[in-house]
């Protein structure tokens, strides 16, 4: 599957977003999908635990801690020069008239890098997915294998999905940054899909701890074929998920 994307500013519509997750529906119903992001520590029934000791995974590296050194002061110095400037780094005319923003392009590694790939091989399944740029360094392209057999454990009764998800920005000192949204209120995809149903999901910064896995969801139904296609998912229109 082949993505671009790209905001539409209309009326003000307040969502602060963290990342987006794309995950196909294959013959599994909507309610039976779970786009969610399993952490390293999840162990499928019946896997021995990992007891390595922690310091073993640590990564003594002076020339790279300098390395990190320079590269967090140098995101420090740009935030408070961005402060100056205005919102985001741009003047404040500039801010309130714009009408549309390219949040992702795909021209280089660096940009795929933006990115994280998932499957259902992580908890045991069988399904691959991978990342790459197009032959023309214009678009990226997400492919692999869906593969809805479940696992022989005796717990699992369902399986298979793949999932995109974009990285959290980090500020300096890897503090957590979110997109600021809330001049927009439609998602533009420009997408060349494979014929299946895709879930589109919007996590934002909840204040309750009960709601940190709310998501809003979009259903975006793929045409398939050689044909590029235009998705606009209106932010009035999505759902959200508990």
């Amino acid at each position: 599957m082949i993505l671009t994307f790209k905001f539409l500013r209309k009326a003000g519509y307040s969502l602060g977003c963290q990342w987006t997750i794309f995950c196909p529906l294959a013959r599994l119903s909507f309610a039976q999908c779970t786009p969610r992001m399993h952490s390293s520590s999840y162990r499928r029934p019946g896997v021995l635990p990992d007891n390595t000791p922690p310091w073993k995974n640590v990564d003594f590296n002076f020339k790279k801690s300098i390395e990190e050194v320079k590269k967090h002061f140098g995101l420090l110095k740009k935030e408070i020069v961005d402060h100056w400037t205005g919102p985001e780094g741009r003047p404040l005319i500039e801010h309130l008239l714009e009408q549309t923003r390219v949040i992702w392009e795909f021209r280089s590694q660096q940009d795929l890098e933006q990115w994280v790939v998932s499957s259902d091989q992580e908890i045991g399944g069988k399904s691959e997915t991978y990342l790459k740029l197009s032959k023309n360094s214009q678009t990226a392209l997400l492919y692999g294998t869906l593969n809805t057999s479940v696992p022989h454990d005796g717990e699992t009764r369902y399986s298979g999905y793949c999932s995109l998800r974009s990285k959290m920005p980090q500020g300096a000192f890897n503090h957590r940054k979110h997109h600021d949204w809330s001049s927009f209120n439609a998602l533009h995809l420009r997408i060349r899909g494979d014929g299946r149903p895709w879930m589109v999901n919007l996590g934002t910064e909840m204040y309750f701890s009960h709601q940190k896995d709310d998501l809003y969801n979009y259903f975006m139904f793929t045409r398939g074929g050689p044909y590029w296609q235009d998705v606009k998912a209106s932010m009035a229109g999505v759902m959200i998920i508990i």
